[in-house]
């Protein structure tokens, strides 16, 4: 419930964070207005999904559409933050780091899907308050300097393996995809390597797969940009909740 309430929150802050950070706008001031008329938002119309539903998803003062994004995004940060808390039951010092992680990812795939863009301005703060979280939860929490050195090398290893693509094939690889990797392998490696190597090998292959799609359905030509960081987050994603027992499936079939 907590974890709910909190994420539909940070949602709505997200919708904050996708529409200004793109356009280099302060996050703070000014306050929230519609794009339309200007009109500055009232604090009973920016409470996170019911305010959205009450307006029936128009501004209150010029009636322009309000774009469904905003209660999918603050819906989707509430339902991320709940499944944290079901993921990791038993050790609540790892949830702000998941949370975070999780809220990061939300506001990427949006950005990188409307602008293809990862914004430095949140990709490279995300190692600092990252690391500085997943610290806090190894040095509380119920996991070991192990998973923290583990953490490091997914980090730097997923960003030297996307680095290496990006300087062998340019334009095929962007350079913020290699800074995203670096933020993901640091989070799929604190939690194992099986979700490390399948959290890498799931973005590929979601990626290609829909590269493909696209392709056979003239929806894109092999000329055509297409956003990868969705595709990396989802593949963590499917990494955290069943990377584990696919790397074991995997090398129980191997060895």
């Amino acid at each position: 419930m907590i974890g709910g309430i909190l994420g539909a929150i940070i949602g709505s802050f997200l919708n904050v964070v996708i529409w200004r950070v793109p356009r280099g706008q302060s996050l703070v001031r000014p306050g929230s207005a519609c794009p339309q008329c200007g009109a500055a938002v009232a604090p009973r119309d920016n409470i996170p999904i019911v305010s959205w539903l009450a307006l029936r998803g128009a501004c209150r003062s010029c009636k322009a559409p309000i774009s469904w994004r905003y209660p999918l995004v603050e819906s989707g940060t509430a339902g991320a933050f709940v499944a944290v808390v079901l993921l990791f039951p038993d050790d609540p010092w790892a949830w702000p780091a998941w949370w975070y992680f999780a809220a990061v990812c939300i506001a990427l795939v949006v950005i990188d899907l409307e602008v293809m863009r990862l914004p430095n301005a949140i990709v490279m703060p995300s190692y600092v308050v990252g690391g500085v979280l997943i610290a806090l939860a190894i040095a509380l929490g119920s996991t070991g300097l192990d998973d923290g050195i583990r953490a490091l090398v997914g980090a730097i290893g997923l960003a030297l393996l996307y680095g290496v693509l990006a300087v062998v094939k340019p334009g095929g690889m962007g350079w913020g995809d290699v800074k995203l990797a670096g933020v993901l392998g640091g989070y799929l490696g604190w939690l194992g390597t099986g979700p490390l190597v399948a959290g890498g090998f799931a973005a590929f292959l979601f990626g290609g797969v829909w590269s493909i799609g696209l392709l056979a359905a003239r929806g894109a030509t092999r000329k055509s940009r297409i956003p990868f960081g969705p595709w990396m987050i989802i593949g963590a994603a499917v990494a955290v909740v069943w990377g584990e027992s696919v790397w074991r499936t995997y090398t129980s079939l191997v060895l």
